[in-house]
C-alpha cells in the first residue's frame, strides 16, 4: 500500500513539473510573438491646389473648307493649260482650254438659225397685222385670218427654239474653256495636252481653298452638349480652347474655333463631327493632313494635384497612404487627368494632407511609419 502511494504521489509531481515547462515555453513563445515591428521609413509630400490646364485629345483631319473636282462639261481634246501645278489661282482665271471649233462653229449655226426665225416671225406678224384689218373690214375670208394666226405662234415658237439653241451653243462654247470657280490652290493636272476628255467623267484637276481651313474630329454622342455649349461662344472666347497639334508634334500657332457641328449622330459609331477652323496664311496646313485636336478639358482649374507615384491601384480602384501621427491611412481616391509626373485628385483628399510618396511598398493600413528617407539597400 506505502508502495502504491509513493508512486502515484511520484507521478503527480512529474505530470505537475511537465504542466510547468509546457506553460514556461508557451509563455516564452507568446512573448516572441508580440514583437513589434520597427516603424517604415517613408517621404511624404503636400497635398496643395494648384493651376492644372489640362486637352481632351482626338485623331483628326485637315479639310478645306472649299473643294472642288474640275471635270470637262463637253468633249473634246485638250488644247490648252494655262496655270502652274501647285499656284493658287483667282477665280474666273482660265485653266484648260477644249478644242473649241465644232463649238464656235455651233455658236455661229445657232445665231444664223435665230435670224432666219426672227425674219420669218416678222413677216408672219405682218401679216397677221394686215389680214387683222381685212377682217375688221369684211374683206377677207375668216379662215384665212385662222391661217395667218396659226402661222404666226408657228413662227414665235420657232423663234423661241432658236433663241434656246443659241443658248445652248452659247453654253457648250463656254465649257469649252475650264474656269476657277473660287480662288485657291490647284493641284497636279490629271490631263495633258492633247488628252482627249469626256463630259463629266475626266478629272482634270483639284481645287481647293487654303484660308480659313477646317479641321474634322468625332466625338462620342454624349459630348454633344458640351460642343454645342462651345459653339455658342464668341470666337474670343474659344482662343484658348482648342490647340492643334501637328504631324511632327509641335503646335499650330493659331487658335481655332467651332464652326459647325455636324446634322446627325453615326448610328453605327454613336460619334458626331466637329469642325474648327483655323486661319492658315502661311499655308502650313495642307487638305487631308492628319493631326491631334486638343480640346480644353472642362475641369481644368485650381485642382488637387500629387505626385502620381503616391498612387496605388487595387483591384481598379485607386488608393493614397495618408501620414498622420505617425500611422499611414490608406484613403481611396478619384483620379483626374495626368499631367506628366502628376496626377489630378477630384475626390477622396484634402488641401494639407501630406500622402506617402517613398515606401509605399511596405505598407498597411494603419501601420506605424517613420518621416524621412528611407534606408539605402547595401
Amino acid at each position: 500500500m506505502i508502495n502504491d502511494f509513493q508512486m502515484e504521489k511520484n507521478l503527480l509531481v512529474l505530470i505537475c513539473a511537465f504542466g510547468i515547462i509546457s506553460w514556461t515555453a508557451c509563455g516564452s513563445s507568446g512573448k516572441k510573438a508580440a514583437v513589434v515591428l520597427p516603424p517604415t521609413p517613408v517621404n511624404v509630400a503636400e497635398v496643395n491646389h494648384a493651376p492644372a490646364v489640362y486637352y481632351d485629345k482626338y485623331p483628326a483631319t485637315v479639310v478645306a473648307l472649299n473643294s472642288v473636282e474640275l471635270r470637262a462639261q463637253v468633249s473634246g481634246f485638250i488644247t490648252g493649260i494655262f496655270f502652274k501645278e501647285g499656284e493658287v489661282v483667282q477665280k474666273g482665271k482660265t485653266l484648260y482650254e477644249i478644242d473649241r471649233r465644232k463649238y464656235e462653229a455651233a455658236y455661229r449655226q445657232a445665231e444664223a438659225g435665230i435670224l432666219s426665225a426672227r425674219a420669218n416671225f416678222n413677216r408672219a406678224q405682218k401679216d397677221m397685222d394686215r389680214y387683222q384689218r381685212l377682217a375688221e373690214q369684211d374683206a377677207i375670208a375668216r379662215q384665212t385670218l385662222d391661217n395667218a394666226t396659226a402661222t404666226l405662234e408657228t413662227n414665235r415658237s420657232q423663234l423661241a427654239a432658236s433663241e434656246a439653241a443659241l443658248l445652248a451653243a452659247r453654253t457648250d462654247l463656254d465649257y469649252s474653256l475650264i474656269k476657277a470657280p473660287f480662288t485657291g490652290r490647284i493641284g497636279i493636272s490629271q490631263v495633258k495636252l492633247g488628252a482627249q476628255v469626256s463630259p463629266g467623267t475626266t478629272l482634270l484637276n483639284t481645287i481647293s481653298s487654303e484660308n480659313p481651313i477646317a479641321v474634322d474630329f468625332v466625338v462620342n454622342e454624349t459630348d454633344i452638349s458640351r460642343f454645342a455649349n462651345l459653339q455658342g461662344k464668341a470666337a474670343g472666347a474659344q482662343d484658348s480652347i482648342f490647340r492643334l497639334q501637328l504631324p511632327n508634334g509641335a503646335y499650330y500657332k493659331h487658335s481655332g474655333k467651332l464652326i459647325a457641328i455636324d446634322r446627325g449622330v453615326d448610328n453605327q459609331t454613336g460619334t458626331i463631327k466637329i469642325r474648327v477652323e483655323f486661319q492658315n496664311p502661311d499655308d502650313e496646313l495642307k487638305d487631308g493632313m492628319s493631326c491631334v485636336m486638343n480640346v480644353l478639358n472642362q475641369q481644368s482649374g485650381d485642382r488637387l494635384i500629387i505626385p502620381y507615384k503616391a498612387v496605388t491601384e487595387q483591384m481598379g480602384e485607386f488608393f493614397v497612404f495618408i501620414a498622420k501621427d505617425s500611422i499611414a491611412l490608406q484613403r481611396k481616391v478619384q483620379l483626374g487627368p495626368k499631367l506628366r509626373d502628376q496626377i489630378v485628385i477630384m475626390d477622396g483628399i484634402e488641401a494639407g494632407d501630406k500622402v506617402i510618396t517613398e515606401g509605399i511598398q511596405r505598407l498597411r493600413d494603419s501601420g506605424k511609419i517613420q518621416v524621412g528617407a528611407p534606408p539605402q539597400t547595401k
